[in-house]
């Protein structure tokens, strides 16, 4: 047989040129409409040395008894099983550490995101039971703080003996835009108070069952715009009543500014905020050991001034089962003649520096009028030693710093308590991961 006929039924072949835009392409193409399998590890989700186990492990150990006592399901009783509030406590923790502040997107992140994932176990959470555990917890967090805060000391990780006090503005959910005067509120209430008295007569009248939930949910929404205007109202009175006593104090006979409240936040106030600028904030006061970045206590107040909030802040330590420190650092602005006596008189050195006087004189001079306490406060921080010891305070800007990176720039809830719940979470988090890193050093 011939060459020629061994391979004759073959196709002739092409060269590279002739090949070259002929045919389809072969091509891995997605195909959604696929069912698939997955085989998923919950445990291997995150790594070994990631941060959400050290919360985890620091949720295990707590006594969340007065949490459980309000669960309704019980072994002998019908109804669904609730969310165990050590994950919902856990996931807040998470969240705040990677700066969700969102119980909406807390929700998101529980179904998608692999840590949230590993937290929940398989266990799904809405947002408004999230929403609610933040919000109805600020004594359940305050007491997790002293005894955290008890546990470090009791192991000698922080020395109490040196603390660090400042204030922190941080910007209120509401716009500046919201302050009303008096009048101009019972402007609004009036109004808001017509339209709820109206869709109540609308859903009693209406028999129709869809049409009555959406007004229902419409008269609600009008009740508890009333509700806010007439909290605004009563935030009137209270800074009317503070005016009034700080111009009898200045005796320079001016008629104080009519008052303004937001009827949005009424507990929210203008204040200077860093930049100079002015807006609806509170102002938080950090107590904290001045060089290990652990916070010892917050205080949320409506007050953009700090002066004269040192005492108050010494004062609640011994509630808190925390000893009178030996030494309290302290911001400019907390240069209090009073506080300074008093805290003088209890045996505690007050580190703060004086305010530079309009006249050009020395501030660490005596002065006419000055106490022991002043005298000493004076001289300690015109000594080296007490400067020395003075910029311990700046360390404690660290703990603002990385609340800011936790994005606790502008807060998405409303009212004091609240807001104390919120920073709570953020003092209660730097706390864990903080004293987990004195652990490890």
């Amino acid at each position: 047989m011939g060459g020629e006929d061994l391979f004759g039924g073959l196709p002739e072949g092409k060269s590279q040129g002739e090949a070259a835009g002929r045919g389809a392409p072969r091509l891995l193409e997605p195909k959604r409409d696929q069912i698939e399998l997955r085989a998923v590890d919950i445990e291997s989700l995150i790594g070994e040395d990631h941060p959400a186990r050290v919360i985890w492990t620091y949720v295990e150990g707590l006594d969340l008894s007065e949490l459980e006592q309000r669960i309704k399901a019980r072994d002998d009783r019908p109804g669904h099983p609730a969310t165990s509030p050590r994950l919902l406590l856990a996931l807040w923790l998470v969240a705040t550490s990677e700066g969700v502040g969102s119980a909406r997107a807390l929700e998101r992140l529980c179904e998608h995101h692999d840590v949230y994932r590993w937290l929940c176990g398989g266990v799904s959470v809405n947002y408004h039971t999230l929403s609610d555990f933040r919000g109805g917890n600020a004594d359940l967090l305050d007491r997790l703080l002293a005894e955290h805060l008890a546990a470090l000391a009791e192991v000698k990780l922080i020395d109490l003996d040196t603390l660090a006090q400042d204030g922190v503005r941080i910007r209120a959910s509401a716009g500046a835009a919201s302050f009303r005067r008096e009048a101009r509120l019972d402007q609004h209430l009036a109004v808001a108070e017509a339209v709820v008295e109206q869709l109540k007569q609308e859903v009693d009248a209406n028999l129709d069952a869809s049409n009555q939930r959406i007004k229902a949910a419409r008269e609600r929404a009008a009740r508890e715009r009333c509700d806010r205007l007439n909290a605004a109202k009563a935030a009137l009175s209270e800074i009317k009543e503070q005016r009034q006593q700080r111009e009898k104090k200045r005796g320079n006979g001016k008629k104080p500014k009519e008052p303004r409240a937001s009827t949005t936040d009424a507990e929210a106030r203008v204040m200077k905020m860093a930049d100079g600028g002015f807006r609806p904030a509170y102002n938080v006061q950090v107590t904290s050991v001045a060089s290990e970045q652990i916070v010892v206590d917050i205080e949320v107040r409506n007050v953009g001034s700090d002066r004269g909030l040192m005492r108050p802040a010494l004062e609640r330590l011994p509630v808190r089962n925390v000893r009178l420190p030996k030494r309290h650092l302290a911001d400019g602005g907390f240069n209090s003649a009073e506080d300074i006596e008093w805290a003088h008189a209890a045996g505690i050195e007050v580190y703060c520096p004086p305010t530079q006087s309009k006249h050009g004189t020395d501030p660490f001079l005596p002065r006419r009028g000055d106490g022991p306490g002043v005298l000493a406060w004076r001289a300690r921080m015109a000594s080296e030693t007490g400067n020395a010891l003075y910029k311990l305070r700046s360390i404690c800007e660290c703990i603002h710093a990385r609340w800011r990176n936790w994005d606790l720039r502008q807060l998405t809830v409303r009212g004091a308590e609240k807001v104390r719940a919120v920073v709570l979470l953020h003092a209660l988090t730097n706390n864990i991961l903080q004293g987990h890193r004195l652990k490890t050093v």
